[in-house]
């Protein structure tokens, strides 16, 4: 075989192996879309927003923080961090943001949310997932850590020691 062809063949291989690497790791590691729903009613005076992305850790800690809120007179609305360009931090008492660093940076929506509102950062609360567990947005006050199923009850519990001042009702 000629030495240009041999060359060629190895792009093309190597070309072909880091394609097929690309759609395996985005299938691997890409976070599903989360179920929206609503918990309470909405007539309630105290509203929570939880947006958030499709996996098995954040889909646990989303369920200990509705746990935890649930029986108090507190609207809980759970959306997928893609909606985050419908919601308006006005008209929650707070905002609770779940995402993964992927591909170096934190999804578009939730970067865009995060500058939209900087007005009213004082009731977002960031939750950011990572491989190395110490990634966040700068600027940002951020929970962070691995997604690591046994520290579901510890990152919970930080989100709602976050939460439970923004929900004090107002007498």
């Amino acid at each position: 075989m000629y030495p240009k062809k041999k060359i060629l063949l190895l792009v093309l291989f190597t070309g072909m192996f880091l394609l097929l690497f690309g759609i395996w790791y985005k299938y691997q590691y890409s976070m599903d879309t989360a179920k929206e729903f609503q918990v309470n009613s909405p007539d309630y005076s105290r509203k929570i927003v939880i947006a958030t992305q499709g996996s098995e850790f954040k889909n646990m800690v989303t369920k200990e923080v509705i746990n935890h809120f649930e029986e108090d007179s507190i609207f809980i609305k759970v959306i997928d961090v893609s909606s985050l360009p419908k919601i308006q931090p006005k008209d929650y008492n707070a905002v609770v943001l779940m995402h993964t660093w992927e591909n170096w940076k934190p999804p578009a929506e939730v970067k865009e949310f995060i500058n939209r509102t900087a007005s009213e950062k004082s009731k977002i609360i960031v939750l950011t997932t990572s491989g190395q567990g110490s990634y966040k947005m700068d600027g940002v006050d951020a929970i962070t850590g691995e997604s690591n199923l046994e520290e579901i009850e510890t990152f919970s519990q930080k989100i709602i020691d976050k939460l439970s001042p923004l929900l004090k009702p107002k007498l």
